[in-house]
């Protein structure tokens, strides 16, 4: 474990210098988003939005480090959308109801979703519909498969988790139609069994797999149950290990005492067969267009300072886009811009947003 942070602790050190060297954010102080313009790279003229709201895994500290990399090594332009208060104007990921910026898809190449539960007014869902007809691409993170849940009166409702109503192609909402998979449960233990990648069967080669060695991929977020097979032409792209804690459980630390040189894996079904921690698949609403889709159950903030669960994002945006040709063989370049000090993940309350006062500006710094 001190290993990792001090290797963690020299890279966030040397990405603070990049990041004071070559990196400028743009937008208003007063913006309930904010933009990173892309430098140059091949992802130049893309625009990415990247939308956070999730209780638990700190989505609002993991999509604007990703958005960073993203703009400051490949050149693309990210848009950070946020939970916000309408009353206070701040972050609050507790809020479920609101995530202002959305029409702003109109203009994505790219919608990477990290929410949970969420029940949007019916012009913020308008966008999102309208963008996932287009048959433009998403990447989904983890709590993405379970990303919203509405009243079964509501014209949403399909979107929902738990839709098992009369539209018989959206049962299990959008987590199952787009990104083939809702909520199912922990398969591994939560905050006691941390998750390992390893490249799946059959992925070898998989342009998204460059640079990723067995073991790169590592989080303290455990592992999620998915159904076997995936549906239709889903493809397991990396596996995860369901690994055995060395260390005792300290609620205190932002790995509950997991850290990536746990193992061995763990005896039993958790690992045979092994679950697919990060997929491919085309989706197709009822009355869209085709697109791609990439799931990925790694990615909450913590998961993000292991270099390899970084790559393998940055490689996947490259294959959303169609622009898998550019993955270099050593992988993408995902170095951590700025100082990025997540922390622990877990469920907050009101009161704690409150007195936080978090506003979007404050990843402008």
């Amino acid at each position: 474990m001190n290993l990792f942070f001090e290797t963690c602790s020299m890279s966030i050190w040397i990405a603070a210098v990049l990041f004071l060297s070559t990196f400028v954010p743009s937008a208003f102080s007063d913006d309930p988003w904010v933009v990173y313009e892309g430098r140059s790279g091949p992802g130049s003229g893309k625009h990415v939005v990247l939308i956070s709201g999730d209780e638990e895994y700190r989505s609002e500290e993991a999509l604007p480090q990703l958005a960073k990399i993203l703009a400051t090594h490949h050149g693309f332009t990210c848009t950070v959308l946020f939970a916000i208060d309408p009353d206070s104007g701040i972050i609050n990921p507790n809020y479920t109801s609101n995530i202002p910026g959305l029409e702003l898809l109109e203009t994505a190449d790219l919608a990477i979703v990290f929410t949970r539960l969420r029940d949007l007014p019916d012009h913020q869902m308008q966008a999102i519909d309208d963008y996932l007809k287009s048959g433009r691409p998403v990447l989904g993170l983890r709590t993405a498969t379970h990303a919203f849940e509405f009243d079964e009166q509501s014209p949403w409702a399909h979107y929902g988790n738990s839709y098992a109503g009369k539209q018989q192609a959206w049962e299990g909402g959008f987590g199952r139609l787009v990104l083939g998979e809702k909520w199912i449960n922990h398969h591994g233990a939560h905050k006691h069994e941390s998750t390992r990648g390893i490249v799946a069967v059959g992925a070898t080669g998989h342009p998204i797999t460059r640079g990723i060695r067995a073991g790169d991929i590592w989080g303290p977020t455990d592992v999620y149950g998915v159904r076997l097979p995936l549906p239709g032409d889903s493809q397991p792209i990396i596996s995860g290990e369901v690994m055995t804690r060395k260390g005792d459980f300290d609620a205190n630390d932002p790995f509950y005492g997991m850290c990536p040189d746990d193992g061995p894996p763990v005896e039993g079904e958790k690992n045979d067969p092994l679950m697919p921690i990060v997929w491919t698949k085309t989706y197709q609403l009822p009355d869209g267009q085709a697109g791609r889709a990439l799931t990925s159950t790694v990615g909450a903030s913590v998961d993000l300072l292991a270099e390899g669960t970084r790559r393998v994002l940055v490689n996947g945006v490259y294959w959303c886009l169609g622009m898998e040709e550019q993955i270099p063989d050593q992988g993408t370049e995902v170095a951590l811009v700025g100082t990025y000090e997540p922390t622990k993940y877990e469920f907050r309350s009101d009161e704690f947003w409150k007195q936080r006062q978090m506003k979007p500006a404050e990843h402008q710094r």
